[in-house]
């Protein structure tokens, strides 16, 4: 069976923004390595992405554009009234931010194996299923 991979919305914008930062390079490997799985994104992914890239100054038709080339590739996740609920929980028990537990739901709930994102420790296990994976940390 193919892994399940979650991309969190700053491996997306460090992907799309080439601004000549290293996390740019980075960003595009860890999202070729991926290539042949199953690659899930939120709705909260989405929107984060959407808002991310107007602070940027790129023109909205540019960004809609940008947005429809990734749901044309990846499984988009609806945040859901449970996934808030269970994103309660894990923000208490992984003392992460409240968006940041709302990731880490919707990644249990499209059961993925793994979550890469810049916002939590790399290498941890999340409900002994889901393991971090932070593409910046030189630690890949």
């Amino acid at each position: 069976m193919r892994d399940r991979i979650f991309l969190d919305t700053n491996i997306i914008v460090y992907s799309l923004l080439q601004n000549g930062s290293q996390k740019h390079g980075k960003a595009l490997a860890a999202m070729g390595s991926v290539q042949g799985t199953y690659i899930f994104i939120s709705t909260q992914v989405i929107n984060e992405l959407y808002v991310t890239l107007l602070k940027h100054n790129l023109q909205e038709k540019d960004i809609e554009i940008r947005i429809r080339k990734i749901l044309s590739l990846y499984n988009v996740t609806a945040v859901t009234l449970s996934i808030v609920e269970l994103g309660w929980k894990l923000r208490k028990k992984y003392a992460c931010s409240y968006w940041d537990s709302l990731i880490i739901a919707s990644a249990l709930d499209s059961n993925c194996s793994v979550l890469y994102t810049e916002d939590l420790r790399h290498g941890q296990i999340i409900e002994k299923k889901l393991k971090i994976i932070n593409p910046f940390s030189g630690k890949v």
